[in-house]
């Protein structure tokens, strides 16, 4: 077997620039979720090489994301755990249970659950969390205690009404990390910024021994590897993570197929989302039992590594021993970091998440969707994180079941000479005929929307300016037919009858009509009222 040394030269790179930015990150976000920053290098290590051996996508990068992390604060915060020692082991019983969720689904070939968290819903959630993330590291930068709090709202007034807290050394550090973080990223994109910053803070807090000067800093971090095994928690407790451990599963598994998307479409290879959601299940698995918490992938550090060169998911076995390195040999020289440096690089980080885009696109193009990203964004700021998501969800899933109610349905006339027939609505010139109605419904038809359309016919029959002699429906946008809409349809079909009016059918699909034949209703309407296209039913309606 030949060995290409380029291409393994190009995965160490990337594998090399990843870890790079997930060391300092992965703290970071260890401090969101509630635990020691050390977690966070936990949660790093083991999962990576699992995804390495399961996952498919070349570019992920797999590791502590914003999203998760923020719903794991959120949990553990509101256990009245956040820097307890417990704290970590209710992150890793998150883990266990965000694991088995996933891999059962992805077991059960059930990834396309996620397909009823739509982008407006996802999009709303994830700018209000970015928000959220950020005003909740704003305290850590500016050195203030204040009470954690999962509602922007609350963190927000906590810092106008404590103002007179801010330690100015922290702010002064916390402020120049900012500003030292988004100076290098315009100077140059790719710099290692965030390492950067770490090492240069690191350095002045060991200078200046700032924790003397009651500047919070990292403090002594444990070295070597995890403990491996699991702490059980009581019943009562772990059934009351359930919940939580749900929503984080669908917005890991959401965040991470969505990146390892992208990156497939973009470089013409394919990914299964079932293998995916297993290797993800799979390494949430390990972080459980190696002292980690739940993981997932993020678009930013997914975007370094692709860029870096990343060919092969084998890279993040690259980052995972860079990570081991550091848990090995490098903790202690992060004594002196300071908490308001962490912070920073959250804030820069998660500020890239809010999305104003889509909101001004949605305007223009769907407003229904623009409402409903705008009800998630708010209902996330105002009520919860958790209660924000599912808010979305029920109002998206809701707003789906009213369109199936009232499907799109368009009056028809044909347009000049030709054949076509278009929507009187667009085609206000499109000729049509005295006592006939053509519609065309663009919905599956069941029982859902039965009561939908027999008002709408006794609507357009009292309507019509002439007598009603002919309806003509166009079902080539019916793909289903169910008994309750059959059983409508031979109701229809009877009344019709009784009053001399003639029903007609056009394009009807084969499904569509073997239902029809079964039931019997083709024999009642007649085989020769079912015509392969409109043109063909209202020549016969004029030969008549």
């Amino acid at each position: 077997m030949k060995i290409n040394y380029q291409t393994l030269l190009r995965n160490f790179q990337a594998g090399t620039t990843t870890a790079i930015l997930l060391i300092p990150q992965s703290m970071a976000y260890a401090l969101v979720a509630g635990v020691q920053p050390v977690y966070g290098l936990y949660a790093s290590l083991l999962p990576l090489v699992v995804y390495a051996l399961l996952g498919r996508s070349r570019e992920l990068a797999l590791g502590p994301g914003a999203l998760d992390t923020l719903l794991i604060g959120v949990t553990i915060g509101g256990l009245s755990m956040a820097s307890n020692p417990n704290a970590a082991t209710v992150a890793a019983v998150i883990a266990f249970q965000v694991a088995i969720i996933q891999i059962v689904l992805g077991l059960l070939r059930g990834g396309f659950l996620i397909n009823f968290l739509s982008k407006p819903v996802i999009s709303g959630f994830t700018s209000a969390a970015a928000l959220t993330i950020a005003i909740s590291q704003v305290k850590h930068l500016l050195g203030m205690e204040l009470d954690r709090s999962s509602r922007f709202y609350e963190e927000f007034w906590q810092l106008v009404t404590h103002v007179e807290e801010i330690h100015l050394m922290t702010a002064m550090i916390g402020i120049g990390s900012l500003l030292f973080i988004a100076m290098a990223k315009r100077i140059k994109k790719n710099f290692p910024n965030a390492l950067a910053v770490v090492i240069l803070a690191t350095i002045v807090g060991a200078v200046l021994k700032v924790d003397q000067s009651q500047v919070s800093i990292l403090g002594a971090i444990p070295q070597g590897l995890p403990q491996f095994g699991f702490t059980w928690v009581t019943q009562e407790l772990f059934i009351a993570l359930l919940p939580s451990s749900v929503a984080i599963a669908a917005v890991g598994y959401l965040t991470t197929i969505s990146i390892a998307r992208t990156f497939a479409d973009r470089n013409h290879y394919d990914i299964a989302p079932n293998r995916e959601l297993i290797a993800l299940g799979a390494s949430n698995f390990v972080a459980s039992f190696s002292q980690g918490f739940p993981v997932s992938a993020s678009f930013s550090r997914s975007a370094v590594h692709a860029e870096a060169g990343s060919t092969s998911p084998y890279s993040l076995v690259v980052v995972a021993t860079w990570i081991f390195l550091t848990l090995l040999f490098l903790t202690e020289y992060l004594y002196y970091l300071p908490t308001a440096t962490l912070a920073a690089i959250i804030i820069l980080a998660v500020l890239g998440l809010i999305d104003f885009t889509l909101v001004k696109h949605l305007r223009k193009t769907k407003q229904s969707d623009m409402w409903l990203l705008l009800l998630t964004f708010f209902s996330t700021l105002i009520v919860g994180i958790v209660e924000g998501i599912l808010i979305g969800v029920v109002f998206s899933l809701g707003l789906f079941l009213y369109l199936t109610t009232r499907p799109h349905t368009a009056i028809l006339g044909r347009v000049g000479e030709t054949a076509d027939f278009r929507n009187l609505k667009h085609y206000p010139e499109a000729t049509t005929y005295t006592g006939v109605i053509i519609i065309r419904i663009d919905a599956q038809f069941y029982f859902g929307n039965v009561s939908f359309l027999k008002a709408l016919l006794k609507k357009l029959e009292k309507e019509s300016p002439s007598p009603l002699k002919t309806i003509i429906i166009e079902a080539c946008s019916i793909a289903q037919l169910d008994s309750s809409a059959d059983s409508v349809l031979h109701d229809i079909a009877d009344d019709f009858k009784e009053r001399n009016i003639k029903l007609k059918f056009a394009s009807v699909k084969v499904p569509v009509l073997r239902v029809m034949k079964a039931s019997g209703l083709y024999d009642k309407i007649e085989e020769r009222n079912f015509f392969m296209n409109i043109d063909d039913a209202v020549q016969s309606e004029l030969s008549q």
